[in-house]
């Protein structure tokens, strides 16, 4: 199924299985840096051992924070205590290496905006590629002084010379869970109100976990707004599984006729299940069992899938914010659907690990699909027998599974290359496609 960096697929017929993903990303990431300024040992189970959260990890690490780690699989630690520093981090030894992850760059960057230390954080290749000018507009705003010391404007290495925080009133000129995060935990650091105000509903993770440590925050429609001077109170941390990476299963299971699909333990915040919304729309026939949770917790749960035929359908444009991620993927479900999957208002998608939009469309075509692309999207015409091909994942982790999925459906082998990406957010991806294929009927 696999070589040095490449991942072989070949077509499967319909299966029944049942999978847990693991740990959500995005909660991953903010437990280890709200954790780390808390002011006591904080208990995370389920903690995702990928790249990314790997290295954020080792970020609050070096500034400071000491962390237990009481269970690790082969990809690293998923069980750990992390001991909080009560918001007062030490300067690192050098520069904090954020490796491919702009969700870690992001949020770490609002906590180094407000340390009175200089900071540098630095990042591969294809993350030094990308704007951090929509972190640094509003913490500049804010008082800090930061460089973008890139080959382009405004791209890491980011260089932060340390200073006191001034709260602001921000408006965002584009939806962003990232940027309103960054402007939160800057927030924590300054004297008084801090409000930021989002054109759209964004993912509301930092919201929620920052009540979860008894941070005051308060919201009003679109604003949210958090009191400088806080300290996170140490609580323990259960992480839900990623629905980002259960969505590749989820589009296999709907678009395979007879098949049947049981995700335990997922987490199905209402901010992140854009992607359910969108494959009902479709015909998709999925059943979630939410436990009950306050306004404070992450809801999770059961997902069951049931395999069936798909139709193309219009994503809309207060839906893109809270499926970014899962566009890719949603894209070869328009492939196996009938009719048109219309995307568009999806330009951000071109500034991720790689431009998806082109990805996508490459692949696609590379694959048979019938598929047009947008300056903001594409429209893809379902109905064409798939073919499998030999296809460049750009080194983009979402790709490279997304076009594992239609390889499942495709006449033939399909060969993605330069796939060790795949570990930046979901190691284990692998294994669990080998037990969907084991599950055949």
């Amino acid at each position: 199924m696999t070589g040095s960096n490449s991942l072989r697929v070949s077509p499967i017929g319909d299966f029944s299985a049942e999978l847990t993903v693991p740990g959500d990303k995005s909660i991953s990431h903010r437990s280890a840096i709200i954790a780390g300024l808390s002011n006591g040992a904080c208990h995370i189970r389920n903690y995702l051992p990928s790249e990314d959260c790997l290295n954020t990890l080792r970020a609050m690490e070096s500034l400071g924070v000491n962390c237990d780690y009481l269970e690790t699989n082969e990809h690293g630690p998923i069980e750990v205590i992390v001991h909080g520093r009560g918001m007062q981090l030490v300067p690192p030894s050098g520069p904090i290496d954020c490796g491919n992850s702009g969700t870690g760059m992001r949020l770490l960057a609002g906590v180094l905006a407000g340390q009175e230390f200089g900071c540098t954080l630095t990042g591969d290749e294809s993350l030094s590629s990308r704007p951090m000018g929509r972190i640094m507009r509003p913490l500049e705003r804010m008082g800090a002084r930061i460089e973008g010391m890139g080959m382009n404007e405004g791209c890491a290495p980011l260089v932060f010379h340390g200073g006191l925080l001034e709260p602001i009133h921000y408006v965002m000129p584009m939806a962003s869970a990232q940027v309103k995060s960054a402007i939160l935990l800057a927030g924590l650091f300054a004297k008084g109100r801090t409000t930021v105000e989002q054109p759209a509903e964004t993912r509301d993770h930092t919201e929620r976990m920052l009540a979860r440590f008894r941070v005051r925050t308060v919201r009003n429609g679109n604003e949210i707004t958090i009191y400088g001077g806080q300290v996170p109170e140490a609580i323990d941390i259960d992480v839900p599984g990623d629905i980002s990476s259960a969505a590749f299963w989820i589009v296999a299971a709907a678009a395979k006729r007879n098949s049947k699909l049981l995700i335990r333990n997922v987490g199905l915040n209402p901010t992140r299940t854009a992607l359910l919304n969108v494959l009902l729309r479709m015909g998709a026939r999925i059943k979630d069992t939410i436990r009950t949770s306050g306004e404070k917790e992450e809801p999770s749960g059961n997902l069951e899938v049931g395999g069936g035929t798909l139709s193309g359908t219009e994503i809309r444009e207060d839906e893109i914010p809270n499926l970014i991620d899962e566009i890719p993927v949603l894209a070869v479900a328009g492939a196996l659907a009938g009719g048109t999957m219309t995307i568009r208002n999806a330009a951000e998608l071109r500034v991720k690990e790689t431009d998806r939009i082109r990805a996508v469309v490459d692949n696609l075509r590379a694959m048979g699909a019938d598929v047009t692309e947008h300056d903001d999207g594409m429209s893809v015409i379902g109905g064409n027998r798939l073919r499998g091909a030999t296809l460049d994942c750009s080194g983009d982790h979402r790709i490279a599974m997304a076009f594992a999925i239609a390889g499942l459906f495709a006449e033939g082998e399909t060969v993605i290359q330069n796939t060790k990406c795949i570990a930046t957010s979901y190691p284990g991806f692998e294994g669990d496609l080998k037990r969907i294929c084991d599950k055949q009927k």
